[in-house]
């Protein structure tokens, strides 16, 4: 009840500000966590990484690190925070994020606001013992050498997180998806993996990728993913497409996450589970909204999923509700674990 009451609270604030609202009740214990969830069916590993269930929260959410306490007992079987940066930046002018209520969706323009490497890094040092955490690396707007940027944000902080996710997939910096051209992203790569092997313990490294990407494009990111060491990948980011939209703020310039991402993300995840053939996990994220969503993103090739903007509709508590309901669709088609139920449903998608 009190979940609902905030959330009807939220949905009459700026978006931007309900957000912050959000972050602020969780550090004061004002909304559900249920703790662990987990069973012998939903603990699974993903690069190596323990996992009580494969639900996880998007980077996004926690931009700055500021509630990993509460969130590590929300529900989750791993948190993702940032992007950071090496310097703090502001971001793009407000407005910059809008409900989508008829869509259930979201469009963000946010450009990688937050505090900054080092003041991240000191939150995450404080971090809770037991919880899965990892770090989405970004780059500064100004830069000079955005490449460079990633590798520096790993150096400043990579001791103090699980993982950490190459994300160069945002819409809502200027040209940042122009690293996902085959030689920009192998040269990118090579100086993140470079700057992991100094790191006190080798953490995994995945790559974040957009939605909006021709089939040669998907080939070639498959191909530099295999061959340049990273742990995984994970499909997919926002989409630039405004098909099917119904709501008023459609046309608002960003990202676009939620519902109607499920379909586009998904097929680009499934032909990812193809091109590399198992060698790399993956982790499906886009759209994710329910039990059956997470399970069929599961089905259609990844090892794990995350969600942020379906929280917007559905609460915080909505992490347990898909975990539980994950154990009870798997058990009900007779999976003894998530790894079983991974790629199964893969050619329904291809």
């Amino acid at each position: 009840m009190l979940e609902r009451m905030g959330m009807a609270l939220m949905r009459r604030m700026d978006p931007e500000a309900a957000h912050g609202l959000a972050l602020t009740a969780l550090n004061m214990g004002l909304a559900p966590l249920p703790g662990v969830v987990t069973s012998d069916r939903l603990r699974t590993q993903v690069a190596g990484l323990d996992l009580p269930n494969p639900v996880g929260l998007a980077a996004g959410f926690d931009k700055n690190a500021t509630a990993l306490g509460p969130l590590s007992r929300a529900g989750f079987g791993f948190v993702e925070v940032g992007a950071a940066t090496p310097r703090p930046q502001p971001g793009n002018l407000k407005p910059r994020l809008f409900r989508l209520t008829e869509d259930r969706a979201a469009i963000n323009r946010f450009g990688f606001n937050n505090d900054g490497m080092e003041a991240i890094a000191a939150r995450l040092a404080k971090r809770p013992t037991g919880a899965v955490v990892g770090l989405n690396l970004g780059a500064n707007k100004d830069s000079t050498d955005r490449s460079a940027d990633f590798a520096r944000v790993l150096t400043c902080c990579g001791g103090h997180v699980d993982f950490a996710t190459v994300n160069v997939s945002s819409p809502n910096t200027e040209n940042l998806r122009d690293l996902q051209g085959k030689a920009a992203l192998q040269a990118l790569l090579a100086g993140v993996m470079a700057a992991r092997a100094e790191l006190p313990v080798a953490i995994p490294i995945f790559l974040k990728i957009a939605p909006d990407l021709e089939t040669s494009e998907i080939e070639d990111i498959a191909e530099v993913a295999l061959t340049s060491g990273i742990s995984g990948i994970i499909a997919t980011n926002t989409t630039q497409s405004r098909e099917g939209l119904h709501s008023a703020h459609r046309d608002e310039t960003g990202g676009l996450s939620g519902a109607p991402l499920f379909e586009m993300s998904t097929r680009v995840l499934a032909r990812l589970s193809h091109l590399t053939e198992g060698q790399l996990p993956l982790i499906g994220v886009g759209g994710v909204g329910s039990a059956e969503q997470a399970y069929a993103k599961i089905r259609a090739g990844a090892s794990a999923v995350q969600l942020y903007t379906a929280l917007v509709y559905g609460g915080l508590s909505l992490a347990a509700d898909i975990a539980h309901g994950l154990d009870r669709l798997l058990a009900r088609d007779g999976f003894d674990t998530v790894a079983d139920a991974v790629g199964t449903g893969r050619n329904h998608w291809t």
